[in-house]
């Protein structure tokens, strides 16, 4: 059995993907009744569906698509962080139909000129409400950010921090550092875990290898260790660069067979509470 941990989908009828390239091959709808039927062929069991733009309207949708579509096991939606009523606005989201999905919180860090954004003190504070409710929080950062991350997984040690796509290394220039030694550091904080997602489309995706993918993927398990490691399709974004099939089995290739079960299923259905 296989969690997928990161996916995504949209309809760009209801609202617009502005981070999407004007003629990328991802500018068109991706329905969850699309991806279905693909993940269960691959023996994937139950999925984390993941938010993509930074508006409210998207969490409910999310979570209401969770409770339409069983194999869709958890939700991590958007919510401003720097609201003073953030725990408020949890709760309110976990009211709502598919609430019960609700397992985590994700903003777009990446896109913020600050990088020091995950230390402000509002934020710090959405942070703090966020474990407090006994939710997690996805980091999608660059690797020059990451150093604040240790920092705010440090000051926040009862909030589980998961780090999307590796905190994005640059595998298509096969360059290690800095990000290796930032990614080791994050790793020392105990209340972190990452996710081996994203990773094609960060390689070339044109002519990525397996091979071109290890020295990262090796550098994560290391550092993280398999019980704080989660596969991630980062469907449909993946495809840009392989199927569904060819990303599940790239990451298979590349974990030994002593821990794809804790990779592939048990951190994260332990992490995201599935």
């Amino acid at each position: 059995m296989t969690v997928d941990a990161h996916h995504h989908v949209w309809d760009l009828s209801v609202r617009d993907q502005d981070w999407i390239p004007e003629h990328s091959p991802l500018r068109r709808d991706f329905a969850f009744t699309d991806l279905e039927p693909e993940a269960r062929a691959a023996g994937v069991t139950r999925t984390v569906l993941v938010q993509t733009v930074t508006v409210p309207e998207e969490t409910p949708e999310f979570l209401a698509l969770a409770a339409a579509h069983p194999l869709i096991a958890g939700v991590v939606g958007w919510a401003d962080l720097t609201r003073p009523d953030i725990a408020e606005e949890l709760a309110r989201l976990r009211r709502l139909p598919g609430g019960a999905h609700l397992k985590g919180i994700r903003h777009q860090v990446q896109s913020e000129p600050d990088p020091q954004w995950l230390l402000r003190p509002d934020v710090r504070r959405g942070l703090t409400a966020l474990a407090d409710a006994g939710l997690v929080y996805d980091l999608v950062v660059l690797p020059h950010q990451l150093p604040a991350c240790v920092q705010a997984a440090r000051s926040v040690p009862r909030l589980t921090f998961v780090l999307d796509h590796l905190g994005k290394p640059p595998i298509a220039s096969g360059v290690l550092e800095p990000w290796a030694t930032y990614l080791r550091a994050l790793a020392a904080v105990p209340n972190t875990c990452c996710k081996l997602s994203g990773m094609v489309t960060e390689a070339d995706p044109a002519s990525w290898t397996v091979d071109d993918l290890r020295p990262y993927t090796e550098t994560a398990l290391e550092a993280f260790g398999p019980d704080r490691l989660m596969f991630g399709s980062d469907w449909p974004v993946c495809t840009a660069a392989g199927t569904y099939g060819e990303v599940l089995d790239a990451t298979t290739r590349l974990i030994g067979p002593a821990d794809r079960v804790r990779v592939l299923e048990t951190t994260a259905c332990r992490v995201y509470d599935l």
